[in-house]
């Protein structure tokens, strides 16, 4: 098998009619049987398990750097990708390389293709092979511990085979209704679902009615909850020159934690950070050993592709996956009232027709002066920028928007219109994330076409 092979296996487990999974699609009896057949790898590695709607890819990433700086051999199972499926799966912050993942592939195909045989209904899908295979491959690196992020929900997510040493839950809002239901009572019960028995548990969403579910299922589990504004807080200390020095977060536990730098921009990150520092508490009540050196390095200096990600700086460049309306309120008002842009505030947006577009562009609208609305081409749900334009029209009061078919040219006019004081804000989706940041990268490195 090559890497071709390989890959090609991996994504002929896709439904590409759906995409997208259904209710009845939900479910870990294929994933357990898959797992039994390869040896239940995630059953021999120590395990962080992470869910949210809003934040749980950050925390995640916290709390890996924090775990790694502490000398720890630490996997990170995240998803999804933005450039490269190899991403999903790291240690030490290094993907899982072209070799590795074919020989974890020959591991998993013949039980694959066992189950694929034995009957319909039976054959894996593209995350759980991906998800088999990231337990795999932090077994064969002999991980000291993994941070596993949920995909989807939380429930009936194939990563909720796990027995974690601490499971964490980050906010909570609308997103993948047609799968985990319209309501955040619906949704938190979802999340809830990785709560274990005995387990601890982390939680750092704010809303009643999704803190309600929380504490309700961790009584009832018998797992202990430590619950943000509750059990500890996290208060952020912004930064009077954001571009230049960052802001701080001043947690408090049992204890007073002197403030920590924050490298992830917004003020949402700091409930994070603070989440992420109540866990690292509870992970050494059980045993791991974590200096308070290790915990501000991994607030401080963990990388997180397209999550508020400065690209460029004359104009500002700012990359985002935001792709709900939490998420892109985040992403606004950070830009808006943080960054220092003089200039035009200027957006190129695309979305997923499975998410609520018209919510997203409504919170959008009133930060930026200029619009460019397009499309990406790497997945089929990409909502029409025709589409995407009658919906934000009546939203901004005949400022000027733009279509254009392609996310590269949309990127490469805005980018040549822009001046030195102003702002780009890049956001919607993490396939347009993915399509578009080593583009903008290669181009902000280059400097902009003012500066020739």
């Amino acid at each position: 098998m090559n890497l071709d092979d390989a890959l090609a296996f991996w994504y002929g487990r896709i439904d590409y009619e759906r995409r997208s999974p259904k209710p009845g699609d939900l479910k870990l009896d294929r994933m357990r049987s898959l797992l039994r057949g390869l040896g239940d790898p995630h059953l021999r590695i120590r395990t962080v398990h992470v869910a949210g709607t809003k934040g749980k890819g950050s925390t995640s990433a916290m709390l890996a750097e924090t775990l790694r700086r502490a000398g720890y051999r630490v996997g990170l199972f995240t998803s999804p990708h933005l450039v490269s499926v190899t991403e999903r799966m790291q240690v030490n912050g290094q993907p899982i390389t072209p070799a590795e993942l074919i020989a974890r592939m020959q591991d998993v195909r013949p039980v694959v293709e066992a189950m694929t045989r034995s009957g319909e209904g039976n054959a894996p899908t593209f995350f759980e092979v991906g998800t088999a295979v990231g337990f795999l491959h932090f077994v064969c690196r002999n991980v000291d511990v993994a941070v596993i992020e949920v995909g989807l929900g939380g429930r009936f997510d194939s990563t909720n085979v796990v027995q974690p040493m601490v499971s964490v839950i980050t906010s909570i809002s609308f997103d993948h209704m047609a799968q985990l239901g319209n309501t955040l009572t619906l949704i938190a019960r979802e999340k809830a679902g990785i709560i274990k028995p005995g387990r601890p548990v982390v939680a750092t969403m704010t809303a009643e009615e999704a803190r309600a579910v929380v504490i309700s299922t961790a009584a009832e589990r018998g797992s202990r909850l430590s619950l943000i504004d509750r059990d500890f807080t996290g208060r952020y200390l912004p930064s009077t020159e954001p571009l230049l020095r960052p802001a701080r977060v001043a947690v408090q536990t049992s204890r007073s934690w002197p403030p920590m730098e924050l490298a992830l921009l917004g003020e949402h990150q700091a409930q994070n950070a603070a989440g992420v520092v109540k866990t690292v508490e509870l992970l050494t009540e059980q045993g791991l050993t974590i200096p308070d050196s290790a915990v501000a390095a991994g607030l401080g200096q963990v990388r997180w592709p397209a999550r508020m990600e400065i690209m460029g700086r004359r104009p500002l460049v700012v990359l985002d996956c935001a792709h709900n309306v939490a998420s892109v309120q985040a992403m606004a008002e950070t830009f808006h009232h943080t960054l220092p842009v003089k200039g035009m505030r200027r957006l190129i947006f695309a979305a997923s027709a499975d998410k609520d577009v018209p919510g997203m562009l409504r919170v959008l609208a009133p930060h930026f002066d200029a619009f460019t609305l397009t499309r990406f081409a790497e997945n089929p749900r990409s909502v029409d920028p025709q589409q995407l334009a009658d919906w934000l029209r009546p939203q901004i009061d005949g400022r000027p928007m733009t279509i254009v078919m392609d996310a590269p040219q949309a990127w490469q006019q805005v980018w040549e219109q822009a001046k030195p004081d102003d702002g780009i804000g890049i956001v919607g989706s993490v396939f347009l994330a993915g399509e578009l940041r080593n583009r903008v990268l290669a181009d902000c490195q280059a400097g902009h076409p003012s500066q020739g």
